[in-house]
């Protein structure tokens, strides 16, 4: 079995530190670099229902998108749900560790994988990022569907190939709109909309979007149609696509490593009161 240090030396090639934003807290949080690794478990959130999944299935490693301590800590004492976290894990033997813009940024990376679940062809990122001479790495994803689709249509084939969440998926736009060409962003996207509007697309699919950038968009120029799915969900196909490649990379150096990834919905929103739309007068 490899050591812990090998198995983060491999995920740091995959979705290398560098390519995280400045603000990011990517890396190893907690664990033994000398530990050896059998099993990882692949989460979003590390909170405390993935936490003790990693501890029942005798994880040795738990690699979540999201961090433990985004903005940084003075203490991991055991009076708040992280420094809990942190305690459990390590009393379990389970290193903890992150690949969060890195990942969105990797080439194929979160967005790929949103993009893949919800049957588009890739041609190229959203915001390309610089220092990639292929051009393929970089935030978002443009991608094309097989034929063109209804926007109620597009928005089905969103929620079916996306994982159940109690919001569901909210739209913006004409029901009968063509829809094509699409812009999909995993996580909270509605910073992006310069470079959606610029891409020429049909519609966006990204999650966290407010009013009024979402407004904005569907009043300017032809407006854009809007996808609007639960960040966890769209960020949630990427753990299949991680725990793969990092199957790929055991059989490569011959290490023995079982993957898994969680299924939990770790969303915070629990429950949809529907109302009666559009209202009667």
């Amino acid at each position: 079995m490899p050591k812990l240090s090998e198995v983060i030396n491999a995920l740091e090639e995959l979705y290398p530190p560098s390519w995280a934003e400045s603000w990011d807290a990517v890396g190893l949080v907690c664990g033994d670099p000398d530990d050896q690794v059998h099993r990882v478990l692949f989460a979003v959130d590390p909170v405390s229902a993935v936490v003790e999944e990693a501890v029942e299935w005798g994880a040795d490693l738990l690699v979540t998108h999201h961090p433990l301590y985004l903005r940084g800590t003075t203490t991991v004492a055991a009076d708040s749900f992280k420094g809990r976290a942190v305690h459990r894990l390590i009393r379990a033997g389970i290193a903890l560790h992150v690949a969060h813009t890195n990942a969105d940024h990797a080439d194929p990376g979160v967005s790929d994988a949103l993009a893949e679940a919800i049957g588009l062809k890739v041609t190229g990122p959203l915001l390309a990022d610089p220092t990639d001479p292929a051009g393929r790495r970089g935030t978002g994803r443009i991608g094309e569907l097989p034929e063109p689709l209804p926007l109620a249509a597009f928005a089905a084939r969103v929620a079916a190939g996306l994982p159940a969440t109690a919001t569901g998926v909210r739209v913006s736009g004409d029901p009968d709109r063509p829809v094509h060409r699409v812009a999909v962003c995993g996580g909270s996207g509605d910073s992006f909309f310069a470079q959606v509007r610029a891409a020429g697309v049909d519609a966006y699919v990204t999650a966290d979007l407010r009013h009024h950038p979402a407004s904005e968009a569907a009043e300017a120029g032809r407006g854009i149609a809007l996808v609007d799915a639960a960040h966890w969900a769209t960020e949630w196909p990427w753990l299949d696509l991680a725990a793969r490649d990092l199957g790929t990379a055991a059989d490569r150096h011959g290490w023995q490593l079982e993957t898994r990834v969680s299924t939990l919905v770790t969303d915070p929103w629990t429950a949809h009161a529907p109302m009666p739309y559009p209202p009667t007068p």
